[in-house]
């Protein structure tokens, strides 16, 4: 299997990338991301149809976000030594199963229970797909190849949501998840034709290339290594703020553009945001590679002007700026979160990359669950304004920590001829 991972490296930097394999990588990316929020665009209706409360029907994202954080890790320690690619041809399997579940479920239990195996099945592809990525792209354009899979994230959240709220109105909320079931097969399929192995699992690699004749038998002995690592802690600390501020702000902009007098014209500011995102992932890719850390410092200092902006101003022309600057800023976040993980683990060992990334998928998901609930708390207790003000201080906190960690982490490098 090791040949077919250096044949894979050869033909790449022949080719350039494997276009076929990072699309297919990427829908998979896109469709896990559409579905830990799509009940957010048609809670009514599914609300309606089980008899629950939206607050109770609500949870369903939160269940779908606690399956990724609570077991990507001890899944990605435990599956570690199993061959790539068809550990993720079983976690897809295993997502359709739970979606499929999700869509037919007679009640809200079983509703919850789909959700949860969904979100398992999900952190664990999300903890291999990175890596994945960069482990088929030639050398020197890994953050390129990790940018064309982490696509799939901004499109879910700018187009794929409102799709999927347009199909359960039109159709119902049942269709909406059946439709990503549907969509998931043929990704399945895609996977299995076009995403080339990888050969030995790092980790397997690591562990036999280790001179140390008595290696630690804990399971957690590989996280602890990883986050020794120079530079991964300071980039999962900015993971959590970053990702925590902009959830906050995001999960709850339709009750902020209201409060600002735009509550009609939501959609459209999302648009503008969502449009801005694409442009920041598109440049972000082109450029990762050799400018990571100008890349990652731009981005916290858009994201915090945007929502410094909305925390200070209701004003309209100021909103609708401070969306696209917001887009702008966080769009290219994942690539740039990724690749900084990858570049930092890979520094001990492609078992530690491997290891951190399933730390981030961890830190990011705990992030979205915690924003949903801080976020709701503050505009309760305290306000829309309070919201905006929260996340551009997590925003700075963001910033602050990506200059600081100048010497380990967010390194902008020279990319390889």
């Amino acid at each position: 299997m090791t040949t077919t991972s250096s044949d894979t490296q050869s033909r790449a930097r022949r080719s350039g990338l494997p276009w076929s394999a990072l699309l297919a990588l990427g829908t998979a990316v896109f469709i896990t991301s559409l579905t830990e929020t799509l009940p957010a665009g048609v809670l009514t209706e599914m609300s309606a149809s089980l008899g629950t409360s939206s607050g109770a029907t609500g949870q369903a994202v939160t269940v779908y976000a606690a399956g990724t954080a609570l077991t990507a890790i001890p899944l990605a320690t435990a599956t570690a030594s199993l061959p790539r690619k068809p550990l993720l041809l079983g976690a897809m399997a295993v997502f359709l199963v739970a979606n499929t579940l999700t869509a037919a479920a007679p009640g809200y239990i079983v509703l919850l229970a789909g959700r949860f195996l969904a979100g398992v099945a999900a952190g664990l592809a999300w903890a291999i797909l990175a890596g994945y990525a960069r482990r088929i792209a030639p050398a020197g354009m890994e953050g390129r190849a990790i940018a064309v899979a982490m696509t799939g994230i901004p499109v879910a959240l700018s187009l794929g949501v409102p799709a999927g709220t347009l199909i359960g109105e039109q159709v119902g909320w049942r269709a909406a998840f059946g439709a990503v079931s549907l969509a998931t097969l043929a990704v399945i399929g895609w996977i299995g034709v076009s995403v080339p192995g990888v050969g030995q699992p790092a980790i397997a690699q690591a562990d036999t290339d280790r001179s140390d004749p008595a290696p630690e038998s804990s399971a957690n002995s590989p996280l602890r290594q990883t986050l020794a690592v120079p530079g991964v802690v300071p980039i999962m600390v900015t993971v959590t703020t970053f990702v925590l501020g902009h959830t906050i702000i995001y999960a709850y902009i339709a009750p902020y553009l209201q409060h600002a007098g735009l509550g009609s014209a939501t959609d459209a500011v999302l648009l503008a945001f969502g449009v801005a995102c694409l442009v920041s992932i598109w440049y972000v890719g082109r450029h990762v590679d050799r400018r990571l850390r100008t890349l990652t410092v731009t981005g916290a200092v858009l994201f915090t002007l945007a929502t410094a902006a909305l925390a200070v101003t209701t004003a309209h022309a100021v909103i609708w700026v401070a969306a696209v600057l917001w887009g702008l800023g966080w769009g290219g976040a994942p690539t740039l979160l990724q690749t900084a993980a990858g570049q930092a683990g890979m520094r001990h060992s492609s078992a530690a990359a491997d290891t951190a990334q399933a730390v981030l998928v961890t830190l990011w998901n705990a992030a979205m669950a915690l924003g949903g609930i801080i976020g709701g708390l503050l505009l309760q207790t305290s306000g829309a304004t309070v919201v905006a003000v929260s996340a551009a201080a997590l925003g700075a906190v963001s910033l602050l920590i990506v200059a600081g960690a100048r010497h380990h982490a967010f390194r902008d490098t020279r990319a390889t001829p």
